[in-house]
């Protein structure tokens, strides 16, 4: 029953449960002002069924949007608005998890800071391309850009993976026997 009560503890503290409340113990301790990301977690007490419903309405939703969007696969404008929606979903469904500071704090850690970046100027390309440019070979283009940014920063989640997978595609490529 010890070793249950450790893992749950553990669950707690890897969803951020316990860091928030231990963040708004310390911030009850102080007066200094706030950054507005701090008042916005301050403002997000969600409970944990509420979290859970919330990351499974988002995730869905994100789920379906993106395919759905291989239906309108022939219309890349189309294909190209709800496959980045669905992105955006999926992306911030796990913000109800362990919160949109830390979300956006593992988003810029070193480890993935590029990976996030590529990721999200995809995204932004692909939409300028569907919206402004109506382009259906530039949209296209830019959602492959967008499939290869979003494998490669989930990828960056994933210890050691991304050594692999780099390892692997030169190994295929590599000419030299």
């Amino acid at each position: 029953m010890e070793k249950m009560n450790h893992a749950f503890e553990k669950m707690k503290m890897l969803v951020g449960l316990e860091a928030e409340d231990e963040e708004s113990a310390a911030v009850a301790e102080s007066n200094d002002s706030f950054s507005f990301m701090d008042d916005f977690n301050r403002q997000c007490t969600l409970t944990t069924k509420q979290r859970l419903y919330g990351f499974s309405i988002c995730l869905v939703s994100g789920l379906t949007c993106t395919l759905l969007s291989m239906l309108v696969f022939l219309h890349p404008i189309k294909f190209g608005i709800t496959f980045t929606f669905g992105n955006l979903l999926s992306l911030g469904s796990t913000a109800f998890l362990i919160g949109p500071k830390r979300q956006v704090t593992m988003m810029l850690d070193p480890v993935r800071i590029y990976a996030t970046a590529i990721y999200l100027a995809s995204m932004i390309i692909a939409l300028f391309c569907a919206f402004y440019v109506h382009n259906k070979l530039l949209t296209l283009l830019a959602i492959i850009l967008e499939f290869g940014a979003l494998i490669w920063y989930s990828l960056s989640y994933i210890p050691f993976a991304r050594s692999m997978v780099s390892k692997v595609v030169v190994a295929c490529f590599d000419t030299e026997f």
